[in-house]
């Protein structure tokens, strides 16, 4: 198996200068032999290099370098004049790329090709430039470079100044996410099948069957009284729950926070002027039951909100306890569902309010938003109309809703129950991989790891990047905890978990990772 990562350790640097000087010393006589064997690139410290392994051996590399003057420069000056300007805002230069004799064949040079485009993607370059030897002219021209001005060199050693831009970039890109790239992202979904139903107006009677079926399913599957489903997000979902507690005035109330949507609910409820107090766990942390109670008991509380799958962390909070704690004082349970709903089996039959959505557990098409309530709404004059709760519990269908996002819903509900035993499945599946043993949260829920990763894992979501393995990291909460999550949602995850469980394999070897 061929496999790609940013080349990080001492050894790996080693076989890249032996590397370097078997190609380009003994092969392509550019430098002066010597004693060692090895050649250790004059622009080393400043270069990013991309390495090709074959299971735990580097067979092949190329380096990154964005720093001026690039050697190209040194043999036809500045490049610049040369190119289109839309290509030219940001520039880097590609240099030794070079594969071990016996290893020179189709595969591995789409692998470099693979890692090249989604590197130079990812940091934004608008151009890439190399100087491509004349005798694998045809080579850099499979991976999209283009001759941009005159061959350069000796008779010994030709070069010819050669271009990729971000436009082939995302060519390939796209040509590749579509046929050999795998996510395991926490939503939106990839959806397999074209979407139905696009002709098809919200006003008539077919339509009205099709959202019948899919409230029915949704109302079982919860056992909730009543829903609502409305165009827009999960933080939509939870703008109208909180819509409705400003516009019953409740009196006060506690939110429970221990992660970044907990705290997004936060400021939501603030924005909305409602009275509250705040108990708060660090990011990953299950709450005190005896502080929740305590504060409880005070009677000063009616309404209690917090989020049941705390998608930044995986943290999953006892719905079942704070279900029992606000029943024994009658207070009104309110709850954040959207990452958790469709992911394991769980009733809201006790819950006030609750939330949801269609792109994540469920695997429909993103752009629902659901919320669950056990009481009828009364029609509120204080709350914009899109946001009011009884417009959407009247019966009807007070405003647009894309047939296409009804159909995929009701496409994706078919699989329930069945689905939950198949993300408990996949979940225990992603566990046994290597470094799945970091995760964050020790209460976690079928649907995502999240993982605090320690620096000697830094390069990981890259890495897994430049081989087709995209994983969720890239949020600015993500960064700042230096997490990185792996959700198991996805509708190729069975084939996509073997190929990231091989990699992570050769990875903790190479890396040897304690």
């Amino acid at each position: 198996m061929y496999w790609c990562k940013i080349a990080q350790s001492e050894q790996e640097f080693e076989a890249i200068a032996r590397l370097n000087y078997e190609t380009f010393v003994e092969e392509i006589p550019q430098h002066e032999p010597n004693h060692e064997r090895r050649k250790v690139d004059r622009f080393h410290q400043e270069n990013t290099y991309v390495v090709v392994y074959k299971k735990t051996e580097l067979v092949g590399m190329l380096a990154f370098r964005d720093q001026r003057p690039f050697s190209l420069d040194e043999k036809i000056g500045e490049v610049e004049p040369f190119l289109a300007s839309i290509n030219c805002e940001k520039l880097c230069e590609i240099r030794l790329l070079a594969v071990k004799k016996g290893y020179r064949t189709g595969r591995v040079f789409m692998k470099l090709m693979q890692a090249l485009t989604t590197y130079a993607y990812e940091k934004g370059y608008t151009a890439a430039v190399i100087s491509g030897t004349t005798r694998e002219q045809k080579l850099y021209e499979q991976m999209g470079f283009t001759q941009f001005a005159p061959a350069v060199g000796t008779q010994e050693a030709q070069f010819l100044p050669m271009v990729l831009t971000r436009k082939q970039f995302e060519q390939s890109l796209q040509q590749r996410l579509a046929k050999d790239c795998y996510t395991f992202y926490p939503g939106p979904v990839k959806q397999q099948a074209s979407g139905d139903y696009s002709e098809l107006s919200h006003r008539t009677l077919a339509f009205q069957a099709l959202y019948k079926q899919m409230s029915q399913k949704l109302l079982e599957l919860s056992e909730a009284n009543h829903i609502a489903i409305v165009v827009g997000t999960g933080t939509l979902a939870n703008e109208m729950m909180l819509g409705q507690l400003h516009t019953q005035q409740l009196g006060r109330g506690l939110i429970l926070t221990n992660g970044e949507f907990g705290e997004r609910l936060q400021r939501q409820a603030a924005r909305w002027s409602l009275d509250f107090d705040v108990i708060e766990k660090a990011w990953g942390q299950p709450f005190d039951l005896n502080i929740i109670e305590q504060s409880l008991q005070t009677s000063q509380y009616t309404w209690v909100l917090g989020v049941h799958g705390e998608t930044s962390t995986s943290m999953c909070n006892s719905l079942d306890d704070l279900v029992q704690l606000t029943k024994k004082y009658d207070i009104k349970l309110c709850v954040d569902c959207i990452s958790s709903f469709g992911a394991m089996p769980f009733s809201l039959k006790d819950c006030y309010l609750a939330t949801a959505v269609s792109g994540k557990a469920i695997g429909a098409l993103s752009g629902l938003a659901v919320v669950f309530s056990q009481y009828r709404a009364q029609p509120s004059a204080i709350v914009p109309n899109y946001l009011d709760l009884a417009n959407y519990q009247e019966g009807g269908i007070p405003f647009t809703l894309p047939a296409t996002l009804v159909g995929s819903m009701v496409e994706a509900l078919q699989a329930y129950p069945a689905r939950y035993a198949q993300l408990q499945q996949r979940f225990a599946t992603l566990s046994q991989l290597p470094f799945m043993n970091q995760q964050v949260s020790a209460t976690t829920y079928p649907m995502l790891i999240t993982l605090q990763y320690p620096p000697i894992l830094a390069n990981l979501q890259l890495d897994l990047s430049l081989n087709g393995l995209f994983a969720h990291g890239d949020s600015t909460y993500l960064r700042a905890h230096h997490f990185i999550q792996f959700a198991v949602i996805q509708p190729d995850f069975d084939v996509a978990v073997l190929r990231l469980g091989e990699i992570l394999d050769y990875y903790e070897q190479v890396m040897a990772v304690e």
